[in-house]
């Protein structure tokens, strides 16, 4: 799929689903929040989808479907998501449950699942247990080799979709020491073992995405054949890997959709809601938390944007992609929520109140992308490995490798960009000191400089200081190295485990965000247009946001800019469009003087 066709499917889908507060449209909130309370599984919404067709866009073209883009898959959750990240999250999950065969598998396993997803089977991903959470090396269901095919005994729990899927992918030891080179991935087809063999556990309740089967599955000597095994004897460990460096950074849509939704719902209400004499939205304290929740939800836009497009243009640099993005996205937008529900004020609180009670429950449902496929520890450590190299590179002298980067960010920030077919087997387990995001970052604040010097009044001004902000956190690389190599001078062995080394993870994850940021604005000055993105004025907020995290207690931008962009916000509001630099149009709204105030 052209870039250029992804406005255009999103525009379908979101005419096929309609405006979510009419209870009319096909997936209206009072629907959702129905299945929510009665903690349903959401079938007819699924049913509905694949109707469609979206479920297409998760099978290769090579075998029928319409998966070229990992970002059109990416979208089209995001906006099933604003309605409902339940439902979003199983979709997801029959797909993770698919890439180890797209990964790994054979053509006949990769037709034959497509053709499963095509006729509707659910399928489940079934890596955790029980007693180990994300050591996955410890994992104890076994598979034993027995003429013809494997015996399977052992247990895998908080496994989504467990009971309503038609099969699983199940990571098992197929060697009795276990070890990097000790387990291996099956497909299990539930039903086609003898009646009983599968034992379904029983689904446990969630704080948030209630409605979402979360359950597993206990197997006593289930056999499967060899044409099961997806992928070689052994190499089930780094597939795994390579199927949750995708699921970490698909599952940033959920946090994404999640604020959006409840930015949305809050501007209903501050648009309208009169006090003290004005609207909520014109006081200026509301205004700022507005626009800092907004500046805040376009970094995460902008962060995430680069690692879903790195996974087809550098998928060598996956590791390091998608670990920030699972740390940092949803990390973020927690906090922003929280900013949210201070501005809504009591109607976040109000489960069955008919406008604004969707609000709680993305409240409760976003916190999914935080743990889900590798908690915050998880993903710290994964950059805590590769640190010294990744800062080694962002601080070294000019090379090839920085030209590269340079030429490369041009496709990863690039909306108008195409990207190379998705080869997921092509994902590497670590990423050799490499993030073009931080390598490109230098020549992308030249870049900036010049913008800012061509451009007049107050954008002038506006990108003057965006660049110098930018200048200073990004300056910070290079005594982060100095820490990290103080740090291993200090501790030896015990550095790879420190709180301090996990601490100094979060900082690159800053700086990667503000090269995000830079890039994005960048490429989309240097696209066409489209008021009222970009904007100076936001790049700047954005950037402030950032260095907050590192002076809490400085003060951020002034009043001018902050009104600046609220004004891009309430044009995408009342222009109806994803609060994200794609701007997709949705599907047009009812009369909001229904709503209550």
């Amino acid at each position: 799929m052209n870039s250029s066709d992804l406005p255009r499917l999103a525009a379908e889908l979101e005419e096929y689903l309609g405006d979510p507060h009419d209870p009319a449209s096909r997936m209206p909130y009072e629907r959702i929040l129905d299945h929510d309370e009665r903690e349903e599984y959401p079938y007819a919404f699924v049913n509905l989808l694949q109707r469609w067709g979206v479920h297409e866009y998760n099978i290769p073209e090579a075998q029928g479907g319409l998966a070229g883009n990992v970002e059109t898959g990416f979208n089209l959750l995001r906006l099933i998501a604003r309605r409902d990240p339940t439902t979003a999250t199983a979709l997801i999950i029959t797909s993770l449950a698919f890439l180890p065969a797209w990964i790994a598998g054979t053509d006949e396993q990769k037709q034959y699942l497509s053709d499963a997803m095509k006729r509707g089977s659910r399928y489940a991903w079934g890596l955790s247990e029980r007693s180990h959470g994300s050591d996955v090396l410890s994992n104890e269901l076994a598979a034993e080799k027995v003429p013809g095919g494997y015996l399977l005994t052992g247990e895998k729990w908080l496994i989504g979709n467990a009971r309503v899927a038609d099969g699983l992918a199940v990571f098992a030891r197929t060697r009795a020491s276990g070890g990097p080179a000790g387990y291996s991935i099956f497909l299990l087809e539930k039903r086609r073992t003898p009646a009983g063999a599968v034992e379904e556990l029983p689904n446990e309740r969630l704080h948030g995405l209630r409605a979402l089967d979360m359950s597993g599955i206990r197997l006593d000597g289930v056999f499967v054949p060899d044409s099961a095994r997806l992928g070689a004897e052994g190499a089930g460990l780094e597939i795994a890997l390579q199927t949750s460096q995708v699921a970490r950074t698909l599952i940033g849509s959920i946090a994404l959709s999640a604020v959006d939704t409840a930015l949305r719902i809050t501007l209903d209400f501050t648009e309208r809601r009169v006090i003290f004499g004005r609207a909520v939205s014109d006081i200026p304290y509301s205004r700022r938390q507005l626009a800092e929740c907004f500046a805040d939800l376009m970094i995460a836009d902008a962060v995430s944007l680069g690692a879903v497009r790195s996974l087809q243009l550098v998928p060598e640099q996956a590791s390091v992609w998608s670990s920030v993005v699972k740390y940092f996205v949803p990390t973020l937008l927690e906090t922003t929520m929280s900013r949210l529900n201070v501005v809504l004020g009591a109607r976040f609180y109000l489960r069955a109140e008919p406008h604004y009670g969707i609000h709680q429950k993305m409240l409760r449902d976003m916190l999914v992308a935080n743990f889900a496929d590798g908690n915050t520890v998880v993903n710290l450590k994964n950059l805590a490995l590769q640190l010294d190299g990744l800062l080694a590179a962002a601080t070294g002298p000019a090379g090839e490798a920085r030209a590269a980067a340079e030429q490369r960010v041009a496709t990863l920030y690039g909306l108008d960009r195409d990207l190379p077919l998705y080869r997921p087997w092509d994902q590497e387990l670590f990423s050799r000191g490499r993030d073009d995001a931080l390598l490109a970052a230098p020549a992308a604040l030249r870049a900036l400089g010049e913008h800012a010097a061509a451009a007049k009044g107050d954008d002038r001004e506006w990108l003057t200081r965006a660049a110098d902000v930018a200048a200073e956190l990004l300056g910070s690389a290079a005594a982060l190295r100095d820490r990290s190599a103080a740090l291993r001078a200090e501790l030896g062995r015990e550095y790879g485990q420190s709180a301090e080394l996990f601490d100094l993870a979060k900082q690159y994850c800053l700086l990667h965000a503000v090269a995000a940021c830079l890039h994005t604005y960048l490429r989309a000055a240097a696209a066409t247009p489209a008021d009222p993105l970009p904007s100076a004025a936001l790049l700047l907020l954005q950037l402030e946001r950032l260095r907050k995290q590192l002076h809490p207690h400085e003060a951020v931008t002034d009043s001018r800019a902050v009104d600046e962009v609220m004004a891009v916000l309430r044009r995408l509001h009342q222009e109806n469009r994803l609060f994200s630099h794609w701007q997709f149009r949705l599907a047009e709204r009812g009369d909001l003087s229904l709503a209550e105030i």
